[in-house]
């Protein structure tokens, strides 16, 4: 993989252009942090790198963490960096600031801060931790909660794990907020038995995680084991391997924004269809609970918020006692926005209330329109909003459907899963027009199970029976939709424990009439852990589908072209099992699983187009939101390479886009973005008033390399 990484070019200046390009070689260790090194580990620096060497008493330390973090810009900065084989690192193009420099390693102690500039030559100290307790503070949450052992009773194993896991879809699982129990709740309980009934009912979502955890009834018990054992002493038996290979090259910027009672927050730094769009431009994300458009200038290295106004009632005014906000409703809020995304025109497109729920356009039902006629929509719970940053003002589109995933096609249409079926915006229509009407469409899901290449009215429901005669409705919930830029077809995947489920709609040239869907479920599996529990998806160029396994930690392509049956009374599912190829990435698993069972859960799928990280083009990365990461998967090698964000713990991510800032600059100017996406910001390391992060990840070609 070493020639796909080869990158040409480097930045002969920072953005700021503030710093001075000359190179300078700086030898001497700094007093107090490490011995005299080897002149061999000499390391040229640019007046804008820190760089040294890191060792401790068992040597110098391969593959481990340097974290420069400093405070002087006006917003938290960030930058990491790891060791080579020979404990050297180089922290490049660091704006002109002063920085606290430690380590933090897998089997070490976090070291002592230490004030740095750059332009410095800096050796490192490390501190081997003295048992594995010391050592596992800094693991992440899937190794903690791998200690868990699923207990017998009427739920088994699968069904527990899936449990425990399905609460990654707000938190991590493991982490130190979770596996240990604030004091005062302690004191009010008599065990930790009771504690955990108590804990899980308390917060913004404490309704919703106590009628699932009561759904547990005695077997609940393993959650007050596992914390039991934590609160003994007891340390995690599998440990996470230290990054090798490519993983060392991985540069990570970090930018805070957003509140301190943020929760989920999704971003986009640039267009799906063109990384080149909006270059050193700024980033947006949506914070779901406080009513904001979170914005980050990276140039200038400065954070802002913009209030989306909506018109909605209010929801969730009213919030339980909290162990860290007390009765505070942190998560009132009205415009409430999942998800966002960019066009080719720089344009914001995100996900939101504009309107009650109850609240539908009477097009969305009357004879009048198409659509509305052909398949009507009563209820919608979220709809659309559009950002212009030339004229900084919002526009609202008042969708039918419940939106949610902007996925944008080569159609220019935005495209949106719902229970059922799939909508769309054109913006080209909405540009011309600002006709919220005229500007969507939608279609249900509509076998073609008569064969003959068209949906004919009368077909049967979902909860009939399957007559080959006529065409069949299936009920399924497109939660993560996918535009198929090879034939302009949308994908969906639901997200559902149980679903598996695959499904492709061809829009045609005159909705609702011209919609045909296709459904694909994987085969019945010999594997152990079977696939179960599927996610998000995305589609390479090409047309080839990759899609994330939530519950069993699989990885599956599926190829249409391979199929010789995708219509007709036999496709209702089971018809291409020679399209699916699965892979399984190597995770902790719960302790006692009779098969493995995944202590991690993966969320979204996105494709690196681009070829921003440098390990090829069309790559799939996935959100693996307990173990700190983002894994990548390089079907050339079929081996996953780990993005992992060390510090501060509790990375967490639903998105990943990448975006080119400058094509010539090699690696340097281009990168994958993402952001801190958990509803829990009070949950990353440092506790409350910590902020949710704004998230770069680069890949250059050695550790060394600046």
């Amino acid at each position: 993989m070493g020639g796909r990484l080869a990158m040409n070019g480097h930045l002969t200046a920072t953005r700021m252009g503030a710093l001075a390009t000359a190179i300078t070689m700086v030898t001497v260790a700094m007093a107090g942090c490490g011995d005299t090194v080897d002149p061999s580990a000499e390391i040229p620096l640019d007046a804008d790198d820190i760089g040294g060497v890191v060792s401790s008493s068992n040597g110098v330390e391969a593959g481990v963490w340097v974290v420069a973090e400093t405070t002087d810009l006006p917003t938290r900065f960030i930058r990491t960096v790891v060791t080579d084989d020979n404990g050297r690192y180089v922290l490049p193009d660091l704006p002109a600031a002063s920085y606290e420099v430690f380590v933090r390693g897998y089997g070490l102690l976090d070291s002592s801060r230490v004030d740095a500039s750059p332009g410095q030559r800096l050796d490192l100290d490390a501190v081997v931790a003295s048992d594995p307790l010391e050592a596992a503070q800094v693991y992440p949450a899937a190794w903690w909660l791998s200690m868990m052992e699923l207990p017998e009773g009427d739920l088994s194993q699968q069904e527990l794990g899936s449990a425990v896991t399905g609460c990654m879809n707000c938190h991590q699982v493991g982490n130190k907020a979770t596996r240990e129990i604030m004091g005062e709740i302690l004191t009010e309980s008599d065990s930790h038995f009771d504690a955990w009934d108590q804990r899980v009912a308390m917060g913004p979502m404490g309704a919703g995680m106590n009628g699932m955890y009561r759904r547990l009834g005695p077997q609940r018990e393993m959650f007050a084991d596992w914390t039991d054992r934590i609160a003994s002493g007891e340390a995690p038996t599998q440990t996470p391997p230290r990054p090798t290979g490519i993983e060392r090259n991985i540069v990570v910027t970090l930018w805070d924004w957003g509140t301190e009672t943020d929760g989920r927050t999704d971003s986009t730094p640039s267009d799906v269809r063109d990384a080149t769009i909006n270059a050193n431009g700024l980033v947006y994300g949506v914070v779901q609970p406080s009513d904001i458009l979170a914005v980050l200038d990276p140039v200038e290295h400065r954070a802002t918020n913009i209030t989306i106004p909506s018109n909605a009632p209010p929801i969730l005014t009213d919030t339980p006692t909290s162990p860290y906000y007390g009765d505070e409703p942190i998560w009132a809020r009205r415009s409430d926005p999942r998800s966002v995304a960019m066009d080719g025109a720089g344009k914001v497109w995100l996900t939101g209330r504009v309107r009650g729920a109850d609240e539908q356009p009477s097009f969305c039902t009357g004879e009048t329109n198409p659509f509305g006629a052909y398949f009507p929509i009563e209820r919608g719970t979220r709809q659309v909003f559009m950002y212009d940053p030339a004229s900084a003002g919002f526009s609202e589109i008042d969708t039918c459907f419940s939106a949610d995933h902007n996925q944008l096609g080569e159609d220019e249409r935005f495209y949106y899963g719902f229970r059922d079926g799939v909508g769309w915006i054109d913006t080209e229509i909405w540009d011309e027009t600002e006709d919220t009407e005229a500007a969507q469409g939608w279609c249900p899901t509509v076998l073609d199970t008569n064969g003959d290449g068209v949906i004919t009215a009368g077909w049967t429901e979902p909860e009939e029976p399957v007559d080959p005669m006529r065409d069949h409705r299936i009920a399924y919930g497109c939660y993560s939709p996918a535009y198929n830029k090879a034939d302009g077809t949308v994908w969906c995947s639901d997200n559902g424990r149980d679903d598996n489920t695959l499904m492709r709609l061809t829009v045609g040239s005159n909705p609702p009439e011209s919609c045909v869907a296709e459904v694909y479920m994987p085969p019945p599996s010999v594997q152990n852990t079977p696939p179960y529990g599927s996610g998000g998806l995305h589609i390479t160029s090409d047309g080839l589908v990759w899609q994330d396994w939530r519950g069993s930690g699989h990885f599956a392509s599926f190829d249409r072209s391979a199929c010789t049956v995708t219509n007709g009374p036999e496709a209702t599912g089971q018809s291409c099992p020679e399209g699916w190829t699965f892979y399984r990435m190597d995770k902790p698993t719960f302790a006692n699983a009779e098969m493995p069972i995944n202590s991690d859960e993966s969320y979204l799928t996105q494709i690196d187009h681009h070829n921003v990280l440098g390990l090829g083009a069309e790559t799939p990365v996935y959100g693996v939101v307990n173990t700190d990461s983002l894994e990548v998967f390089v079907p050339a090698t079929q081996e996953f390479v780990t993005l992992r964000v060390p510090y501060p713990m509790g990375f967490f991510s639903r998105s990943s886009v990448g975006r080119i800032d400058d094509p010539t600059s090699g690696w340097k100017g281009k990168g994958l973005w993402s952001s801190y996406s958990n509803y829990a910001a009070w949950h990353l390391e440092g506790g409350a008033g910590t902020l949710q992060k704004s998230v770069k990840f680069q890949i250059r070609p050695d550790p060394l390399s600046k």
